[in-house]
């Protein structure tokens, strides 16, 4: 775990803690990120633009002159392939006016819960779960020490809920006086599927919830292995004096700072935690995060506990978010807080970086086909609306890729052409466009809360990781659609890291990399290597190709630096012995 950064600030970015006014019914107050800044009518001319001139070269690529004509019938099936291109062209653009308009509206709305001081006397329960096999026991251990230390005037207990009633961890949870639970060998607790799934983190949590959750009023809990800072309570509690806060998330920080994938990993998640969390507070609707949270105990149980799904945590949020607060009558809130009260382990390795990656977007999918048309009707418009901006994410990026792929092939294979454009214009326009979008982008980084990335940082490592994931998500997508089976999948941490392989870690992308590396093939050999389409083809290939080059040049480099510390070792070599 790293040391080197000043976590204790990055623990108090909302403000310091208040006082709520005792003679008032308490509610949560905010603060407009907008509002803070010097520069105001610049930001509002920029969050104008970027989506209007997104819309504009849309409307001007899809004019109906523009569109392919063939004047010999004799093509037979191109007309046709002509329509699929020009559909293909029209969603890729719209899916990046919806993705640039999804960001303007973010900033132009995110802000910041006012912190306030927890009620004294508040039953606490600080959970950790434990997979033995998949998670060091060192790193369980970590995370309990600093959980002992956390501060808080009122009952806290420490629990452990171990999956594998491992003697080794037992004798820990003895050692440093936290609680031990495990459901193994308990039949109710470890069903097929529901509530109390075996093998999930769901089925282990209402387990423990089922057992000891009325003991108290609120469980705290982080993932394995995220090591909560001492203040964790003290800056997370207060926002449930308001009694319609049904919980309380943190942004997700990776510790273990030192290799690419990690480092970009985080650098990807900035848009998430500094962004779309922050409008969601607008709403009183941030997404329930399961890296680092605290929960009211009464409202979890009130929906069945949490939801049985592989990304439990978006979709238990989802179920709460659309329930009444039993004692007021209003829709239960959430509240996100910038505060960074816990620090983790990231994928340090391809393979768990896209296992993670697979996962996400295959609960995002699941919650799509299976609860999100639920919100209508029980969810506030405004509400809905930031779940839409939250979940499009992934089927766009997936469609988006699958559909540059089928662009490439039909154009360069089978000479099909969706429209017919003046090439300077619409570089101009498309060129300034993406400067826009870009420069929105950079502009937000200055909301970041990340203690690891360093000052000024555009973010580019971060969004390079969003373009190699794209066949991730495509093929995630098309597991869902085709209703393959999925299953929770723990990411491996620490020493369980796992290896990485070339055709195993990177099946997706060679898939790709065989379509758009034939589409240029073809394009080139029958004669349909039009400058812009082979452009693009040539940039997707590279895309897609670049964990794989970024893989064995990172492997190249191991095996030099070992060697060298071999040679160094050496009797008799150079520097390793004195005469």
């Amino acid at each position: 775990m790293t040391r080197d950064y000043d976590y204790e600030h990055y623990s108090r970015l909302a403000g310091p803690l208040t006082r709520p006014d005792p003679d008032r019914p308490y509610r949560v107050r905010y603060r407009s990120l907008l509002s803070q800044e010097p520069h105001r009518l610049r930001v509002t001319l920029m969050l104008a633009a970027a989506p209007l001139l997104s819309l504009i070269l849309l409307g001007w690529l899809m004019r109906p002159d523009h569109w392919t004509e063939r004047d010999h019938p004799a093509y037979g099936f191109l007309p046709a392939l002509d329509v699929v291109m020009l559909v293909s062209i029209g969603l890729i653009e719209l899916f990046r006016c919806l993705n640039v308009l999804s960001n303007a509206h973010a900033t132009l709305v995110a802000r910041d819960p006012v912190p306030v001081v927890p009620e004294t006397g508040t039953r606490v329960a600080f959970l950790t779960s434990f997979v033995p096999g998949k998670e060091p026991l060192e790193m369980v251990t970590r995370t309990l020490e600093a959980a002992v230390r956390l501060r808080h005037r009122g009952v806290m207990h420490v629990w452990l809920l171990d999956e594998g009633d491992d003697e080794e961890v037992k004798a820990v949870c003895a050692r440093l006086g936290v609680h031990h639970f495990t459901r193994k060998g308990v039949a109710r607790w470890n069903r097929p599927e529901g509530p109390y799934r075996a093998r999930t983190k769901h089925g282990n949590y209402n387990a423990w919830l089922q057992a000891h959750g009325d003991a108290y009023d609120v469980f705290a809990s982080v993932d394995t292995d995220h090591v909560p800072l001492a203040n964790y309570l003290e800056r997370m509690l207060g926002y449930f004096r308001d009694p319609d806060v049904g919980f309380v998330v943190g942004p997700q920080v990776y510790g273990n700072y030192d290799t690419f994938v990690t480092k970009a990993a985080e650098s990807q998640q900035f848009l998430f935690h500094a962004l779309i969390q922050r409008a969601g507070n607008r709403y009183g609707a941030p997404m329930f995060v399961g890296t680092s949270n605290a929960v009211r105990i009464a409202a979890v149980q009130q929906i069945g506990g949490l939801y049985d799904s592989i990304t439990e945590d978006m979709a238990t949020g989802f179920e709460m978010h659309r329930t009444r607060n039993p004692a007021t009558g209003r829709k239960w809130r959430s509240v996100y807080t910038p505060d960074v009260l816990a620090v983790g382990e990231g994928p340090a390795a391809w393979t768990d970086f896209f296992t993670q990656q697979l996962r996400w977007s295959r609960g995002t999918y699941e919650t799509i086909l299976t609860q999100y048309w639920k919100g209508f009707g029980t969810l506030p418009p405004g509400r809905l609306l930031n779940y839409t901006m939250m979940i499009v994410f992934y089927p766009m990026s997936a469609l988006n890729w699958i559909l540059a792929a089928l662009s490439c092939a039909l154009f360069l294979g089978l000479g099909a052409s969706g429209v017919d454009i003046d090439p300077t214009v619409w570089l101009m326009l498309y060129g300034n466009a993406s400067a826009l979008q870009i420069g929105l982008y950079v502009w937000n980084r200055r909301h970041n809360v990340s203690p690891h990335e360093p000052e000024g940082s555009g973010g580019v490592a971060g969004m390079m990781m969003s373009a190699l994931s794209a066949p991730i998500y495509a093929r995630s997508l098309a597991d869902a659609v085709l209703r393959r089976r999925s299953r929770f999948v723990v990411t491996p941490k620490g020493d369980s890291a796992s290896p990485d392989t070339l055709f195993g870690t990177f099946r997706a992308h060679w898939f790709f990399v065989l379509v758009f590396g034939g589409s240029i093939a073809a394009g080139a050999a029958l004669g349909h290597p039009h400058p812009a389409m082979l452009t693009w083809a040539s940039l997707a290939l590279l895309i897609t190709a670049s964990p794989i080059l970024l893989w064995r040049w990172t492997l190249r480099g191991d095996r030099r630096a070992r060697a060298s510390a071999a040679h160094v070792m050496r009797p008799g070599a150079a520097g390793g012995r004195e005469g």
